[in-house]
């Protein structure tokens, strides 16, 4: 299954690549599945293609853990992880990573309530003032849970971001289930960048692997007067 999810991620062709739950160690996979990588999940997707990536630790437990991935292609100057826990069984994160050019890229996984969803993008909210003001190039993406696009409005209103789905389409994606999409949950949010074209990724390999459809997005820097 790994491998098929490298290979679907090398066909997109993306330079940028956000994800969630990826597994940092597994010491139960590791002992139970031959095929389990010698290196990690992240190392083991990155391969020769991004050669540069950042991973946020969120969930521990006994025999490992997991949290969000930045693949890239460019160089991070920085990076940072969140942590955005506000329940004891619920263990999220942020992960920043800043590239060459000042171009900062947030990978988001929020909780399953919408409560602790509220605290979480307050949080971030907070967290984007302060690390990459206003002006600042900016792409957020993720999992988002949010179908009742509460956390959607906010981000729009106090960060000044458009999601590139609702830009282009007039609608955000949805991406959940993958079998049968419904529920806009996952998306990807822009600031100082134009965009050309968005999809998702729903095709029967990619449903084997995940339970959202993938969004993908064309960008470039805008020209600034």
């Amino acid at each position: 299954m790994l491998s098929n999810i490298r290979e679907c991620l090398r066909a997109s062709g993306a330079n940028l690549v956000f994800l969630q739950e990826v597994v940092g160690a597994n010491a139960r996979h590791q002992k139970n599945i031959s095929l389990w990588p010698e290196d990690s999940q992240l190392e083991y997707l990155a391969d020769t293609v991004w050669s540069h990536h950042a991973y946020g630790k969120n969930a521990i437990y006994q025999h490992g853990h997991h949290g969000n991935t930045i693949l890239s292609e460019h160089p991070f100057v920085a990076w940072d992880n969140i942590g955005a826990s506000f329940l004891n069984y619920s263990q999220r994160g942020f992960l920043h990573g800043t590239l060459t050019g000042n171009i900062h890229l947030i990978s988001v996984h929020l909780g399953l309530f919408e409560n602790e969803r509220l605290q979480q993008v307050l949080l971030l909210i907070d967290y984007v003032k302060r690390h990459a003001p206003e002006g600042a190039l900016l792409i957020i993406a993720g999992d988002f849970n949010d179908w009742r696009k509460i956390c959607h409005r906010a981000l729009i209103e106090h960060l000044q971001v458009q999601a590139v789905q609702e830009q282009l389409n007039g609608i955000c994606a949805r991406a959940f289930p993958a079998f049968y999409p419904l529920l806009a949950m996952d998306r990807i949010y822009l600031r100082g960048f134009t965009i050309s074209a968005s999809a998702s990724i729903a095709g029967e390999s990619w449903r084997d692997f995940s339970d959202n459809c993938a969004l993908t997005a064309d960008i470039q820097v805008r020209n600034t007067p």
